[in-house]
């Protein structure tokens, strides 16, 4: 599913629920949830779920996180727990801090991207299992339109941003579908939004490549993220330009839309 159409054109049937998880335990959840739905409770409804035909190890899952599974996102890696510290705390911590979401396969690359950026920059990284990004447009579009409605009630959040506001800094998302599937929620994100995608013709001959082609890999993930600190002035362009050198990102690669 690289060409990336697949999830967005399901997101235009009102009753289609879609879904993109990584683990088996996500995906476990969101079956046993849709059986529930279309036999138990008969709603007019049916499923479109992408799986992954890479060999790769699945954790356990985390405790209590079944509901924000199927709600569409949870926090799988807070990164200011003691599992996730980062390894050379530099600057205000507070301020150098960063939110990742990623879905399907490409989540792997953005916990590896986490890993450096903890280890080499010392940045607090949260990191988000999106398992919906169309089911999170879905309910905080449920959500505006209830407030409009209800003037004199006190206005409700949506889901997606409730989780994001518990944490603080840039958000950056990445997934294997154009940018304009994880674009989709942009309005509802309390911070600055970048978005990582696979728009253009993929020709690449291994799946390494053609990450590296769409700029999707952990070291795009990583070189996004450094970019969105330095806006803030928390990251000097010599560490770009030395990370860039340091993972051989040529700054004249075609752009993957056009070429």
């Amino acid at each position: 599913h690289q060409d990336g159409h697949s999830h967005i054109l399901a997101g235009t049937i009102p009753n289609c629920v879609t879904y993109d998880p990584t683990y088996a335990y996500e995906l476990a959840v969101i079956v046993q949830d849709g059986l529930r739905r279309m036999y138990d409770e008969m709603e007019s409804v049916f499923y479109y779920i992408t799986t992954m035909n890479e060999n790769y190890v699945q954790p356990a899952m985390p405790e209590g996180v079944e509901e924000v599974i199927i709600r569409g996102m949870y926090l799988l890696e807070d990164g200011g727990s003691a599992d996730y510290k980062t390894a050379k705390p530099k600057k205000d911590v507070a301020d150098l801090r960063v939110r990742l979401l990623g879905s399907g396969t490409i989540l792997r690359e953005v916990r590896k991207a986490a890993g450096i950026l903890r280890d080499d920059y010392g940045v607090v990284v949260d990191v988000w299992s999106v398992t919906s990004f169309n089911e999170l447009r879905r309910e905080a579009l449920a959500v505006s339109r209830q407030n409009m409605l209800s003037p004199a009630n006190i206005s409700n959040k949506p889901f997606v941003t409730e989780q994001l506001e518990e944490h603080s800094g840039p958000v950056i998302a990445t997934t294997d579908y154009m940018m304009s599937y994880a674009d989709q929620i942009r309005e509802f994100v309390p911070d600055t939004y970048r978005v990582l995608g696979t728009d253009g013709f993929g020709r690449s001959d291994s799946r390494e490549k053609l990450r590296h082609f769409f700029e999707v890999d952990a070291k795009f993930i990583v070189l996004a993220t450094l970019t969105e600190l330095r806006a803030r002035g928390l990251v000097d362009v010599k560490q770009i330009t030395a990370f860039m050198k340091k993972e051989g990102i040529d700054q004249n690669k075609p752009n993957p839309l056009t070429h």
